[in-house]
């Protein structure tokens, strides 16, 4: 048999499995609704926002631009009037500082293709 010919009683296979899913009983009435979804609360005292806080400060010759989760600092970025900008990221949590030219780590996933279809 030819992969042609299997590849068309398949097709047909999954038409009959799909028309029998469709003919099925449909559930029945007596389903009750849904609550209705509670109230967001969204404000700057709303301690279970994932979103950071900015805080931008523009200077003569720079511009910092401080990152908070929760009111603690995580991260500054320092861009200056004439070069590249850089971050000062509190990677351990411990209110040191490190240098960063960048926000990219380096770590490169190889990607290979193995068989293309």
């Amino acid at each position: 048999m030819s992969t042609a010919s299997m590849r068309f009683l398949l097709f047909l296979l999954l038409c009959g499995l799909s028309m029998a899913a469709f003919a099925a009983k449909p559930a029945t009435d007596d389903l009750e609704p849904l609550p209705p979804p509670p109230a967001i609360a969204a404000g700057p005292d709303d301690a279970a926002s994932d979103e950071p806080e900015v805080t931008i400060t523009r200077q003569t010759g720079q511009t910092i631009e401080e990152y908070r989760v929760g009111g603690r600092l995580y991260m500054i970025k320092i861009t200056p009037k004439h070069g590249k900008p850089y971050y000062l990221v509190d990677e351990l949590g411990d209110g040191k500082f490190s240098r960063q030219e960048s926000l990219d780590s380096g770590l490169r996933v190889p990607r290979w293709t193995i068989r293309k279809f």
